[in-house]
């Protein structure tokens, strides 16, 4: 169905043309001054500059080709040329209805163009555990891949794994000096490798930063390492079949932590997926004389003219022949646009790499890794700062585990819900992690990805407020609702959504009505904080509408029945709103 903006703009339309005057001015807005009116018109102020008449006058002309509108309960113009508009009550409830009826899209349409979109997001390295750093890009990217699924979009989400650089000859160097017996180290071995890794993902996770730092302060060691990387990109044996242990065993680990924060992918793959495209792409650049040798290294030059600041040459081999990011990632779209073609790809990434993927694109560009209707976009994405203004640590100063910081909300969140007796073990067990799912992932996304953002656990876990909990507490209070009506042995089966008779149920009904529009230009924009406002004024308005109406006690049967409608249907869109952010609601809490 179309939106309700569209339709109220549609009305004006046909005023201003039945008044003598051009479409184009009938763009209406929501209201600025809800206090005054619903929506607002102030097209008559660029009207007046070509009709040559005072705003007001026109205004007025508009409001009078209203007269007969079945749309507004009150049009009204004022100085200097304002159209203040107010929705009619029956025309409301009739849109909201219809809503309701579409149990399954709550009135939002598909796109009319269907793109097919590769959204690159988590970038973790395999071997090390996930950390705090590692938030950002998984739930924003979650967020932004279920919105654009969600108008229709065939959308593919790629984790994009750390897979290939220095860190795994760190660990196939530190292994080495541990278990040199493995026949993973033997050149001549020419059999079978073990299944097993021989390995658990424990000791991976300490091998890693134990090799890292002896690389630091050892050079021979840090040599031994670069030679193992060498050695397993040049394709030896026994380093690619300790390479697939560490991927197995961290994956698997992935999985788990990523399905902790409801964060799913469609691809698992990595930059050692790339690897086989790099030395065909980097010639047929060469070939094509779009690449050229800069003291010794590859690069491609991608500055234009219209630059404002110096955009440095992507450089795709180093003097050594060694790949970069730019390379396994130009390597990736090469294998993204051979096996999906898509339409468009986004990049969920730390903004202060935003340099990098201008490089990136335009060198894709430039060299025919992606033709001129593909859609690169980069969404880069500010930090995740602790209360002093810093990067979020732990108390004695290190990086935090992602583990650690979920456990720690989850604790305090089961210490709460506890406290309702009701409730039995299991069920609070439940309600703690979906509560404090809500209260990390909506702390993030409430936030405009772009800007960085103090993660304060005390407020996020709060249970008033613009929070994930106060959200999640809103939904059980209407499930409560519901579940009594229903206990009472009554049913609202046969009964709609009544007409708006007070100022909160019409502006329950008025949010509610604009679902569809939230949900569209969130997915537009790539931008879940939109949403996310959206849900937040929903309860609002909801928790308004609840406080100053009598529901479970009315005793008119068909007013009661709407009431209930009114609360299935704001149920209905809280529960897809927060679905597009990535968590859910309990049942009791």
């Amino acid at each position: 169905m179309k939106e309700i903006l569209e339709l109220i703009t549609d009305e004006m339309k046909k005023a201003f043309v039945k008044a003598g005057y051009d479409d184009k001015f009938a763009l209406v807005s929501l209201s600025n001054r809800p206090d005054l009116c619903e929506y607002q018109c102030n097209g008559a102020m660029p009207a007046a500059k070509v009709y040559h008449k005072a705003p007001l006058e026109i205004a007025r002309d508009v409001v009078k080709a209203l007269e007969d509108s079945n749309v507004f309960a009150s049009v009204e113009a004022v100085k200097p040329g304002f159209i203040n508009l107010k929705i009619q009550e029956a025309y409301l409830s009739d849109y909201v209805n219809a809503m309701r009826i579409d149990k399954e899209r709550l009135g939002s349409e598909k796109t009319s163009s269907p793109k097919t979109i590769i959204i690159d997001y988590g970038g973790p390295n395999v071997a090390k555990p996930l950390h705090v750093g590692h938030l950002r890009s998984a739930v924003i990217g979650e967020s932004i891949k279920r919105l654009l699924k969600f108008q229709g979009h065939n959308v593919i989400g790629d984790i994009h794994l750390g897979d290939w650089g220095t860190q795994m000859g760190l660990i196939i160097t530190e292994l080495h000096l541990r278990k040199p017996e493995l026949v993973y180290f033997d050149p001549d071995y020419d059999g079978s490798y073990p299944k097993e890794a021989p390995f658990t993902i424990a000791e991976l996770e300490e091998i890693y930063p134990t090799a890292s730092k002896k690389s630091k302060e050892d050079e021979s060691y840090h040599e031994k390492a670069l030679q193992a990387t060498a050695e397993l990109q040049q394709g030896r044996r026994g380093y690619r079949a300790l390479l697939n242990h560490i991927l197995n065993v961290s994956v698997t680990d992935l999985k788990k932590n990523y399905e902790r924060l409801n964060v799913s992918f469609e691809l698992w793959k990595g930059e050692s997926d790339a690897q086989p495209y790099i030395a065909p792409m980097v010639k047929d650049m060469l070939d094509k004389g779009l690449a050229y040798e800069s003291e010794g290294a590859i690069v491609v030059d991608v500055k234009e003219d219209t630059d404002k600041k110096e955009i440095p040459p992507c450089m795709i081999l180093k003097s050594d022949g060694a790949a970069l990011y730019n390379t396994t990632d130009l390597a990736t779209m090469v294998w993204r646009m051979e096996d999906y073609h898509p339409d468009k790809m986004i990049y969920v990434v730390d903004k202060r790499q935003e340099l990098h993927f201008v490089q990136c694109f335009r060198a894709a560009r430039k060299t025919g890794i992606v033709g001129p209707d593909t859609e690169l976009d980069f969404v880069g994405f500010g930090t995740m700062n602790g209360k002093d203004g810093g990067p979020f640590k732990t108390r004695d100063g290190g990086v935090m585990r992602l583990s650690v910081l979920l456990d720690e909300i989850y604790n305090d969140m089961l210490t709460k819900i506890s406290e309702n007796k009701s409730l039995s073990k299991e069920e609070a067990e439940q309600a703690a992690k979906q509560v404090a799912l809500a209260a990390v992932k909506y702390g993030d996304l409430s936030n405009q990805a772009s800007k960085d953002y103090i993660f304060d656990v005390e407020r996020f876990s709060a249970f008033e407020g613009n929070t994930g909990p106060y959200i999640l507490y809103t939904m059980v209070r209407i499930k409560s609702i519901l579940a009594k009506y229903k206990a009472s042995g009554k049913s609202a089966a046969g009964f709609g959504i009544n007409d708006p008779a007070t100022e909160s149920e019409k502006s329950l009904m008025l949010v509610l009505s604009r679902f569809n529009q939230a949900a569209r230009i969130a997915a537009e924009e790539m931008a879940p904080h939109k949403i996310a406002a959206y849900t937040y004024e929903l309860c609002n308005a909801l928790n308004h509408f609840y406080h100053e109406t009598k529901i479970l006690s009315q005793e008119n049967e068909g007013v009661q029945a709407g009431y209930i409608q009114l609360l299935s249907l704001s149920l209905a869109v809280l529960e897809q709103s927060i679905d597009l952010l990535g968590f859910s609601a309990p049942d009791r809490m």
